[in-house]
């Protein structure tokens, strides 16, 4: 099969062959037919992440159709369309896990980090973290739901039920986010790069309320913001829009360096809290919601080989909606 191979953080990925992987116990083995390139899969390429398993096939936003079965995967069925996400293995044993807050786990395994990825033809998951795909969306549309789709679910939950809600960030996660927010009810402001009027037409077209520069205040002070952008920076910024009570949502898994900031802009008991990946429920809750929305992604869809380029757009946010790679 041709895989795209990071070797070494801070390199151009390398387009291989490789033998196609069989599925051992309890895993299956699925025909790639699409791959999102997510935020994610830049921070492990640039090495912000530091633990990959080296060489490692990126990619955790897989859509594809089961093709072989390994000893004892019986929940799935061949040809079954299914996801395969970010989370591809938690131990089932430390606290975390057995209090239903497996995106915790102190031993899990990741797809594209720690496990080979959907950069390629084929992969191999482990059948209880794969997903069935509900409803006739094209491969492509959906590969964005498995990482900002789900992540992006979790954080608006974890914002609370406020019906103003601000984004910095406005890519693949938020892009899909406010569709979700929008048929909630919610009003929602999009905040992206200074002066980046494409962007900001994009999320008004979406049914944003709002769009500006990052560096602007809100018409109207925000009962939650999610941060997507991986800029400390803008964590006293979106402090600075949250009324008191608010809640800002850190949606990436890195970021840079927060600022000082005085105490006076998390006063009046707001709350600032992380994302950690997801959990098996959130995957089941987004899918099906999901096709209700219904949620459309907007790709940009790129031939495998052109991995290399995806990340570098993404890089320079060149990028509106959400790139894709097909095999």
């Amino acid at each position: 099969m041709r895989a795209m191979i990071l070797e070494r953080p801070g390199e151009p990925l390398r387009l291989a062959e490789l033998p196609i992987p069989e599925p051992q116990a309890g895993q299956v083995r699925v025909k790639v037919s699409a791959c999102g390139v997510c935020r994610t899969d830049l921070h492990v390429v640039d090495g912000d992440l530091t633990e990959p398993k080296l060489p490692i096939i990126p990619g955790h936003e897989i859509v594809g159709h089961v093709e072989a079965l390994g000893p004892g995967a019986s929940r799935l069925a061949p040809g079954e369309r299914v996801g395969i996400p970010w989370l591809g293995h938690s131990c089932g044993v430390c606290t975390y896990c057995l209090d239903g807050r497996e995106n915790l786990c102190d031993a899990p395994g990741f797809t594209g980090y720690q496990i080979d990825g959907g950069y390629a033809e084929y992969a191999v998951a482990d059948a209880d973290y794969c997903f069935p795909i509900p409803g006739n969306q094209p491969d492509a549309e959906v590969a964005p739901w498995l990482c900002a789709g789900l992540i992006g679910h979790r954080a608006l939950r974890l914002a609370g039920e406020g019906q103003s809600l601000g984004i910095y960030g406005f890519g693949a996660a938020a892009h899909l986010v406010v569709q979700v927010a929008r048929y909630e009810g919610r009003q929602v402001c999009a905040f992206t790069r200074p002066g980046d009027a494409e962007a900001q037409r994009f999320a008004l077209s979406l049914g944003c309320v709002w769009a500006g520069g990052s560096d602007a205040l809100p018409p109207v002070a925000l009962d939650a913001a999610i941060i997507f952008a991986p800029v400390g920076a803008l964590v006293p910024a979106a402090l600075r829009a949250v009324r008191k009570g608010g809640t800002v949502v850190l949606g990436g898994i890195h970021m840079s360096d927060i600022p000082t900031f005085p105490y006076a802009l998390i006063w009046g008991e707001r709350v600032v809290r992380s994302v950690a990946n997801l959990t098996r429920q959130d995957a089941v809750e987004f899918l099906e919601l999901a096709p209700r929305v219904p949620v459309q992604a907007h790709v940009v869809p790129m031939p495998l080989a052109e991995a290399n380029t995806a990340l570098a757009r993404l890089r320079s946010g060149k990028l509106t909606g959400a790139a894709v790679l097909i095999p």
